[in-house]
């Protein structure tokens, strides 16, 4: 019998669960140009409305998975370890967690991604080191792996190329929010890394997609599901969006927030805690993770210890100056931004919450974000944040400071970022870093 995609359709439309071989049918179909955008479309609508079985998502995974080519590490000694990230504003802790687990000799091979809407990109981040490659070809970026434990590079044109395709469609026709879909995105590229585990970094709160730890429980369990699926270590960590992570959000002073880490330096607000903390908590965590499921550790607090030594010893740091050096970028050219602006707070009183999301937006104002992926970022674009929930401010202090090339759109954004914190008279509760942690 012929293969008709508006059956497939059809069947999804009324709710029904689709066979793997209907769903690697289609997605093949789709891939080599057979079955049109708008079949694909009318099939993620379906699927946005009526979920999919763990089944389904296994099976829509492995087939976007095989669209291209999956990299086998086989010829690499040792445990090869990845971690992901749900993003947020912020977010950087891949620029640390890598050089400390590769400086422990466990291969951390990253295929990251770009920023888009309110979220950071690892590769942006990256690139706005002068001479940074990260368009490296998959035969180079084994060799980095093999040789010196660690590479970052984009997602190329030979892996997962049905993700890449559907992945634009998704994003026109209103389809991003769905969990099958999203977790087929993320597991079908990190399982083409050739990779044995996985650390999940799955955050919620106002800067996050998922706005609840029980959303972003349910998330990470239906990741672990799939990489359990592929016979993969998983372990996730639910972790706090509900203020932006570190010091800095903007691509080139996240990358000095982090020299800044690895150089053992502290950054001390006017209340008097160290505005690095956060980060380099996390970041130890995840590595810590890392580190005990890869077998380097009998245990995630021994996998803890050893990352904290990595780090204060200045091993983190010759490896990411090393990692700089084969991707061609130059760190004593990183580039500053000409203007500055600050937004002061208008009462007294103490950082009650904070609107993540709209700090992340007032970043894409003044193009340290992109809104489509078209948009042009300015690598020293960004805002640094002077004040944690909890901590007293006063009626005229610095919250934030914008930072950019162009003054009029510094200008713009400010508004935003008054709006998007609450000051009070009550001293909150301080707020966790890491909910949960799922084995």
């Amino acid at each position: 019998m012929a293969f008709l995609p508006a059956e497939v359709i059809k069947s999804k439309r009324n709710g029904k669960e689709l066979s793997p071989e209907e769903i690697e049918t289609f997605i093949a179909g789709y891939s080599q140009g057979h079955i049109p955008d708008y079949q694909m479309s009318a099939l993620l609508m379906a699927i946005f409305f009526k979920g999919m079985s763990p089944t389904e998502t296994l099976s829509l995974t492995r087939a976007m998975l095989h669209s291209g080519e999956v990299i086998d590490f086989s010829f690499v000694p040792g445990f090869k370890v990845d971690k992901h990230s749900t993003g947020g504003v912020g977010d950087k802790t891949s620029l640390i967690l890598g050089p400390i687990v590769a400086a422990a000799g466990v291969p951390v091979p990253m295929i990251s991604g770009r920023g888009l809407g309110h979220t950071g990109g690892t590769l942006d981040k990256l690139e706005s080191i002068p001479g940074f490659n990260t368009q490296l070809d998959l035969k180079t970026f084994k060799d980095f792996i093999a040789k010196n434990k660690i590479c970052f590079i984009g997602q190329t044109k030979e892996i997962c190329p049905a993700d890449k395709k559907i992945y634009a469609l998704r994003d026109v026709t209103a389809t991003v929010e769905s969990l099958p879909l999203i977790c087929a995105s993320i597991m079908s590229k990190k399982l083409a890394e050739g990779i044995d585990g996985l650390v999940l970094d799955v955050k919620c709160g106002s800067g996050a997609f998922m706005k609840t730890p029980d959303d972003a429980e349910k998330l990470a369990q239906q990741l672990m599901d799939i990489a359990k699926g592929y016979g993969k270590k998983v372990i996730a960590l639910i972790t706090n969006m509900d203020q932006p992570l570190g010091r800095f959000a903007g691509n080139s002073l996240e990358i000095e927030e982090c020299l800044e880490i690895m150089s053992g330096k502290t950054h001390l607000s006017p209340a008097g805690h160290d505005l690095y903390l956060d980060t380099r908590e996390l970041s130890l965590w995840l590595s810590a993770h890392m580190l005990h499921m890869a077998g380097r550790t009998p245990s995630a607090q021994a996998g803890y210890d050893l990352a904290a030594n990595i780090l204060a010893s200045g091993q983190a740091l010759k490896k990411f100056e090393e990692l700089c050096c084969i991707h061609g970028g130059n760190l004593s050219a990183l580039p500053r931004p000409k203007h500055k602006l600050s937004a002061l707070a208008e009462t007294s009183g103490f950082i009650q919450n904070m609107n993540t999301e709209s700090i992340g937006v007032a970043g894409i104002l003044i193009r340290a974000g992109r809104a489509q992926t078209t948009d042009l970022i300015e690598p020293t674009a960004g805002i640094e944040f002077h004040a944690k929930i909890g901590d007293p401010i006063r009626s005229g202090d610095p919250i934030f400071t914008l930072f950019g090339d162009h003054p009029e759109l510094l200008q713009a954004a400010r508004p935003l970022l008054s709006s998007a914190v609450n000051i009070s008279l009550q001293k909150p509760k301080t707020p966790s870093l890491i909910f949960k942690t799922l084995e």
